[in-house]
């Protein structure tokens, strides 16, 4: 990975959500552990079938988890931010990398050795705590996916990606970051083509509005993700 290590404080330690629980002075132990690079848009941080060796933590940009056929059909698992964190996985069960995470935007990235890791959740229970509610998470969010592709159509599939990209601005429901079709069509198993059509008539049906880049979910949306 071409990066710029740099060392890391321990104020932006404390704002990392996975050491909010850190008292003073393990944070100072951390920021001795833990490393801050620069990663350029493109850049393939996590191969997968690579030996595991460290957790990476998002300070900022967005990456895409991602898994390859062998004729180079790709699925996108998901879409990563700021404050979330990958490659703890292989760290707990020493297998190796299940999916690849590419970068998809200029990223921020803290990272931490296996070892430190180990240590960290064996010294450290909230620490250890927000590891698992972590996996917890991902796990509920991949028994929704799941239940998603065998229960609902394009058009639910759409809805309920837009659903669970959007924040709340103003009091509705946008989705501010870019989102091209060929990545939706990837994460929700269906073509490009047949995106393009579901978004166009999403909007012509009053569900959506388009804003420039940004996507604008009306209420009635609920009822296409339904």
């Amino acid at each position: 990975m071409q990066s710029v290590a740099a060392t890391v404080s321990t104020m932006v330690l404390k704002a990392v959500p996975l050491f909010s629980g850190c008292q003073d002075e393990q944070l100072r132990v951390l920021a001795a552990m833990v490393t801050r690079r620069s990663v350029p848009r493109g850049t393939l941080v996590l191969n997968a079938g690579d030996q595991t060796d460290s957790l990476y933590i998002v300070l900022s940009g967005r990456l895409k988890v991602l898994m390859s056929d062998s004729d180079g059909k790709e699925v996108i698992l998901s879409i990563l931010g700021p404050g979330e964190f990958f490659g703890e996985m292989g760290l707990i069960d020493d297998s190796p990398r299940s999916a690849s995470v590419l970068a998809i935007e200029p990223c921020e990235l803290l990272s931490i050795s296996k070892r430190d890791f180990k240590s960290c959740l064996a010294q450290n229970f909230e620490m250890a705590m927000a590891v698992m509610k972590g996996l917890v998470r991902r796990l509920r969010e991949a028994d929704r996916k799941i239940g998603s592709l065998a229960l609902l159509d394009v058009y639910g599939r759409v809805a309920r990606l837009l659903l669970d990209m959007s924040e709340s601005v103003d009091g509705q429901k946008v989705v501010t970051k870019r989102l091209p079709k060929q990545d939706i069509a990837k994460m929700i198993g269906a073509s490009r083509e047949m995106v393009s059509r579901v978004m166009k008539d999403l909007q012509m049906g009053g569900y959506i509005e388009m804003r420039g880049s940004n996507i604008l979910l009306k209420d009635t949306i609920l009822l296409a993700g339904e």
